[in-house]
């Protein structure tokens, strides 16, 4: 009776792990499905009909490819390999659902007893990429990633202009960064919100050119319920609202309608918004940091730039130089995006050719900062895996900057008539360069046609090109 009384004992305590091991796979959210090694289902869990739309009775005693709608049996594929796979792609059942299914191989005792399968649905897998997808823009909408410690450059010009925009961090007043499109005055934004005492608020941005002017309108001040067709039920909160407490950076300003420029005059006046459909106003403590490419004050000539606006706008202006004017900084600018390309792209690449940076160097740049990533990044896609130097070969054809005489010299930074400040030779050398750039874009970059014009060798035209890096 003992013996009797300890093997009831055992079977009651397996009954019970089975119980224990039953509930545990039916509560578990994954479908999941059990094959013996004689090649026929023997389990699936609650999860699994309501993925699959099929029943113990549709599957229960009979071959895995009993629920394939489309693609091979992933169970029979690990029966006969004993090898698990992952993330195979298949449609399950009666309506063709869309999975993704991982299946293992069992072993007990170092024995092969079938294999696990747990299926997953793609479109909630879909969903949950494009809900982390969202909330990475929304981290990246409202919070300001970069500081002045970001901004690269050690030229006289990029340091006076970070020292400008730090002075101007410290102060309430709104911001103008104006620079051409590419010189990175969203970086800046981004570092004056940082220092400033908002730093701990939102940093929202708004490009202004990409948007629509009423949608605009109704994105930056919000709308009521019913304020219009396809509004949403119970309305909007508009981004001077979200930025309460913090800053907002509305770039490509120039771009903006008169009708909005006006109620963008009553923010920075009055500090208050009225939403759209709405005659109430509300008041907002918002920081405003603009920034523009275009030329606001031909705008003001011809009527398109409110002269009241520009004024609140401009109250520290921020001009942020472009890359023709701190050419010195490009090899430092090289030196981290070398480093950006190497992570992104998987490469080891370890520096620029004296030969490639001599063309870099030379380059006038009209897309500045931007321009130089996009440059360096198809030099590095044309290299061949394991090279670690970006040769002259690798850069694409770099085109003859589009300037006219009197550019040139703004270009070099400096007027041909600082004699005191350069010296003859100096100068001598700036309108040497200028010439060469001019004739160049006269001729269309045809350098024989150039040499011709003013009248020397094509030989010696070369050597003046290559003296001042312009090939």
């Amino acid at each position: 009776m003992t013996e009797y009384e300890e093997l009831r004992a055992k079977v009651n305590k397996l009954q019970e792990v089975r119980i224990l091991l039953t509930a545990i796979i039916d509560s578990t959210q994954d479908a999941i499905s059990v094959v013996d090694e004689n090649g026929l289902c023997i389990l699936i869990n609650p999860a699994y009909t309501r993925l699959t739309g099929l029943t113990a009775e549709n599957v229960i005693g009979k071959p895995p490819t009993v629920d394939i709608a489309e693609g091979e049996s992933m169970h029979l594929q690990v029966l006969r390999t004993h090898q698990p796979v992952k993330g195979v792609a298949m449609k399950l059942g009666p309506k063709r659902k869309a999975v993704i299914v991982n299946v293992a191989p069992i072993f007990v005792s170092g024995q092969f007893r079938g294999t696990v399968g747990v299926l997953r649905d793609r479109s909630e897998i879909h969903k949950l990429s494009e809900e982390l997808e969202r909330a990475k823009r929304l981290i990246r909408h409202l919070e300001a990633k970069y500081t002045f410690s970001d901004i690269i450059g050690e030229s006289d010009v990029i340091k006076a202009t970070i020292e400008q925009a730090r002075r101007a961090a410290v102060t309430p007043a709104t911001v103008l960064l104006r620079g051409e499109s590419g010189t990175g005055k969203e970086l800046f934004a981004h570092a004056i919100h940082h220092a400033s005492e908002r730093q701990k608020g939102q940093f929202i941005r708004v490009n202004c050119a990409a948007l629509a002017d009423s949608l605009l309108e109704s994105e930056l001040f919000g709308y009521v319920e019913g304020a219009f067709t396809g509004a949403k039920r119970g309305g909007k909160v508009g981004l001077f609202e979200e930025a309460n407490g913090g800053t907002i950076f509305l770039d490509e300003i120039g771009e903006v309608s008169l009708n909005l420029q006006a109620k963008l005059l009553r923010v920075l006046q009055e500090r208050e918004i009225v939403k759209v459909g709405d005659n109430r106003s509300f008041n907002v403590d918002v920081r405003v940091i603009a920034a523009t490419n275009a030329n606001l004050e031909a705008e003001l000539r011809t009527g398109k730039f409110r002269e009241d606006l520009y004024y609140r706008l401009n109250v520290i202006p921020v001009i942020v130089p472009p890359l023709r004017q701190r050419r010195d900084d490009i090899p430092l600018l090289v030196h981290q995006l070398i480093g950006s390309f190497n992570q992104e792209y998987g490469r080891c690449v370890e520096l620029v050719s004296d030969e490639a940076l001599q063309i870099l160097m030379g380059y006038h740049w009209p897309g500045n900062v931007r321009e130089l990533e996009n440059i360096l990044g198809r030099a590095i896609i044309n290299m061949r895996i394991g090279e670690t130097v970006v040769e002259q070969h690798h850069l694409p054809v770099l085109t003859l900057p589009n300037v006219n005489y009197t550019e040139a010299y703004t270009e070099l930074g400096k007027s041909p008539l600082s004699a005191e400040e350069n010296g003859f030779e100096g100068l001598q050398r700036q309108w040497e360069r200028a010439l060469l750039l001019v004739t160049l874009q006269r001729t269309g970059g045809n350098k024989t046609k150039a040499a011709r014009q003013l009248k020397m060798s094509i030989r010696n035209f070369y050597y003046k090109l290559e003296r001042h890096s312009l090939i």
